[in-house]
């Protein structure tokens, strides 16, 4: 028998570690769902009958949850998108950042000029009352770039030298900090304040970079449509949301004859806005 594809072969298994404890049912109730919600519920019922497997257990607290996913989002990363060198060279690295590093950003090359920002804020409060709290940026999942010696910028033919090409930050020579890649935000559930969250960090993703702009996506195992919408619909600041398990929330709100949600998916799928987790690797390689 043939071996399934490498990236199907990982979403099966991403589903699988998200079974052993983040996705669980209690008293008929999915950890994903709104227990006030029947359409939240019975949703999440219909993906757990999907994916095929059981999913009895206690639920975890909201921090558990949330950190546990996050861990298992970073694994099905660096099962994917670290084999696509073939399609995006590079040195690349995936790791989550610290909730207690507020200025874990800062050790990157496009942000690293937020660790003189808040030095000068702590020894100034007029400055710092100036400047509020927007440069702390914390996203859940990295991914990076290492920059290249010139040996290896070189390595086909000769195309730096000394006198010119000497502020990229691709060339180690001149920076040694990683490039920011991509900022991945996990939700496992959607409600109002988390959607708003997500969307400032992604503005001041946007506003406080120095140099290129890294990918900006949202990964979330939210069963309602319209609250995937909250965080999916609109431009200029999130690049995508990446559901996971996109097929089997289509073919939920279908079976369950819930032709607002249907709606709403077809709204953000058509316009580019929602996609299964399978496509984030492959995005992030463009």
């Amino acid at each position: 028998m043939e071996d399934s594809p490498l990236i199907e072969s990982a979403r099966a298994d991403f589903h699988t570690k998200l079974l052993s404890g983040v996705l669980t049912t209690e008293g008929g109730i999915p950890s994903n769902a709104d227990r006030a919600n029947r359409a939240s519920i019975n949703i999440a019922n219909q993906i757990i009958n999907q994916i095929g497997a059981d999913a009895s257990g206690k639920k975890l607290s909201g921090q558990g949850l949330g950190s546990q996913f996050e861990q298992i989002c970073e694994n099905f990363l660096s099962a994917t998108f670290l084999l696509l060198g073939h399609l995006r060279p590079g040195n690349w690295y995936i790791r989550r950042l610290s909730t207690r590093n507020r200025l874990a950003l800062a050790g990157f090359e496009q942000y690293q000029h937020l660790d003189e920002l808040n030095k000068l804020a702590s020894e100034n409060s007029v400055l710092a009352s100036a400047l509020g709290t927007d440069y702390i940026i914390s996203p859940d999942i990295v991914i990076g770039r290492m920059s290249e010696p010139d040996n290896a910028i070189n390595a086909q033919s000769p195309l730096v030298g000394t006198l010119h090409a000497t502020h990229s930050s691709l060339r180690a020579q001149y920076n040694d900090l990683p490039i920011l890649h991509a900022s991945i935000s996990c939700k496992w559930t959607i409600r109002s304040d988390r959607a708003q969250n997500a969307r400032s960090e992604a503005l001041n993703l946007i506003r406080n970079r120095k140099g290129k702009l890294p990918h900006i996506v949202a990964v979330t195992g939210e069963p309602l449509p319209s609250r995937i919408a909250s965080l999916a619909l609109g431009t200029g600041d999130i690049d995508c949301v990446y559901h996971f398990a996109l097929p089997e929330l289509v073919s939920a709100v279908t079976l369950l004859d819930l032709p607002d949600a249907k709606d709403m998916l077809d709204i953000m799928i058509s316009g580019r806005r929602l996609r299964d987790i399978s496509d984030l690797p492959l995005d992030l390689a463009t």
